[in-house]
């Protein structure tokens, strides 16, 4: 064959193992965000035209991600949220729809203590999913349920379940990379401790019987 033809087939050759190296890099990319995103993996593909489109949008969330100076709270300010927290948590069984409104600021103001950006709230949404993944959703049910309510069209069960959510978007915030920065335990009455040092131990222990009740028992704690 002359020379030109075993140039073309080189080319060809060349061309077919670059298409493959190509469809093994976006296999790999593609298992690596479904692993990190899991369901929010799940949801952006559902929301978008193609996985292609989805995939591009998550690598979007991750390269912004990557730029912002997300830190860890100091002790000191990890405490003060955490006393907020059983302050608004007590409030819901008088005042709901308030308690759940004092959510959502809270967790507003840990965002903004930790670094993240409080542009609106499909942007600050995308933002938490690149490090809680696995409860952002509850975050979106959380806010929806607090708008509705404004609106008067929120029932204290829907209330109840924003404040569940809230609270485990409230404790990721908080305890996420604690270590040092643990606090003790804050007994709803301000003063002392228990040996349970996570954001989980403290809430549940410090709030007790005035965790929001359930609208089919009144005696039924979040969980």
């Amino acid at each position: 064959m002359s020379g030109w033809v075993w140039a073309v087939i080189v080319a060809v050759v060349i061309i077919v193992l670059l298409l493959i190296a190509y469809a093994a890099w976006k296999k790999r990319q593609s298992s690596t965000l479904q692993t990190k995103f899991g369901p929010e993996y799940d949801r952006a593909v559902t929301e978008s035209d193609n996985r292609r489109q989805a995939e591009k949008e998550l690598l979007e969330r991750q390269k912004r991600h990557e730029a912002l100076n997300i830190t860890e709270l100091d002790p000191a300010t990890r405490e003060r949220h955490m006393q907020s927290w059983q302050q608004t948590q007590a409030r819901f069984v008088d005042a709901p729809a308030e308690a759940v409104r004092d959510a959502d600021r809270l967790v507003g103001q840990v965002m903004t203590d930790r670094g993240y950006p409080m542009d609106n709230f499909d942007q600050r949404s995308a933002d938490i999913s690149v490090d809680h993944p696995e409860i952002v959703d509850n975050y979106r049910a959380a806010h929806g349920i607090s708008l509705a309510s404004d609106h008067g069209q929120a029932t204290t069960e829907d209330l109840r379940q924003a404040m569940v959510h809230y609270r485990s978007l409230f404790e990721s915030l908080l305890g996420a990379g604690s270590g040092d920065g643990r606090v003790s335990t804050v007994s709803s009455s301000g003063g002392g401790s228990s040996g349970d040092p996570s954001p989980v131990g403290a809430v549940e222990q410090a709030e007790g019987s005035a965790y929001p009740p359930s609208s089919s028992s009144s005696g039924e704690r979040l969980n």
